[in-house]
């Protein structure tokens, strides 16, 4: 059941930011996601992943697609828009360069079939468990916490992953999982434009799921469980008993990373930082029990900002 603190009469959009936070930043911080963000995994970790990664998609969508006029589902339905199977299958055919017609016979995810890992058989289970039932509306759990973090995280990890494994990121070259189009158009979207296809999004889900409070509290539930299978397939990246099989197959190997450095992203970052604190503290004049005062209310600014643009 939903958290009994959890205000069910606000929009559903709402109620997944807030009852979800907890186990979004768990995941966040987790060492296979870390890996993951700063493009550290084997290639051969990471074509795995996207591997199950295409499992889940594939059992997603065809859920979405068999109940896409569901009144619950349909104004979140846009399968042109959101679609990552066919983008994922792309990647992995381009990753391990074969075309894309036989990567499923290749020795990595023979691999993977043989022996799935018990992270990615719950997940697939679970939504071909949803689809089949007699109420698909907890689908759209999965879709939220699916598309609206390879809009969000997704487009961080591109830029990690282009320089790990020598991908052209402006051709989207093994990298079209994270590419979008834009809402009204076949253009690239831009982040700004990915923003709003979050927002329409979020408003397809207010939509859809009304005032039914009952309707709000199964999706809230499903969410929270949803980012529970992604934090088993996380962990699941680093377990791969048969890898050294195979590893010979893969063409790539990952740039060196070397343990002691930083990267310069992290560095110019920090930098920032500390630039436009200075720049508060001496031109705002944040000093003195005033000028604490509002660096406190500088900082809560801050938060507040970044916590919408997410």
């Amino acid at each position: 059941m939903s958290s009994p603190t959890l205000d069910l009469t606000q929009p559903l959009s709402e109620i997944l930011r807030l009852s979800t936070k907890e186990a979004h930043d768990s995941i966040a911080f987790s060492p296979a996601a870390a890996k993951l963000s700063n493009g550290e995994l084997l290639k051969e970790e990471y074509v795995r992943f996207l591997m199950m990664l295409w499992h889940v998609y594939a059992a997603l969508e065809e859920g979405l697609e068999r109940h896409a006029t569901h009144p619950v589902l349909e104004p979140t339905y846009n399968p042109t828009l959101l679609k990552r199977a066919p983008s994922l299958s792309s990647d992995i055919a381009q990753l391990l360069q074969v075309p894309e017609s036989t990567w499923e016979s290749h020795p990595l995810h023979q691999s993977l079939i043989n022996s799935p890992p018990q992270a990615m058989s719950a997940y697939v289970e679970r939504i071909h468990a949803i689809s089949n039932s007699g109420d698909p509306t907890p689908l759209v759990a999965h879709a939220y916490v699916r598309y609206l973090g390879d809009l969000s995280g997704g487009q961080t990890i591109r830029h990690s992953l282009a320089k790990a494994y020598n991908l052209d990121e402006a051709a989207s070259e093994g990298l079209s999982f994270y590419a979008f189009k834009e809402l009204s158009s076949s253009k690239p979207a831009s982040l700004g434009e990915m923003k709003r296809i979050k927002d329409w999004f979020r408003n397809g889900m207010n939509e859809g799921a009304g005032d039914n409070v009952a309707v709000k509290a199964a999706i809230a539930q499903e969410a929270s469980d949803v980012f529970r299978y992604n934090g088993d397939l996380f962990g699941a990246i680093l377990e791969h008993p048969d890898l050294d099989q195979v590893q010979k197959e893969l063409p790539v190997s990952p740039k060196a990373h070397y343990g002691s450095g930083f990267a310069v992203s992290s560095v110019l970052a920090v930098i920032t930082a500390v630039s436009v604190a200075h720049f508060f503290l001496v031109v705002g004049g944040f000093s003195g029990p005033r000028g604490f005062a509002k660096l406190a209310a500088a900082e809560q600014w801050f938060t507040s900002f970044w916590g919408a643009t997410v």
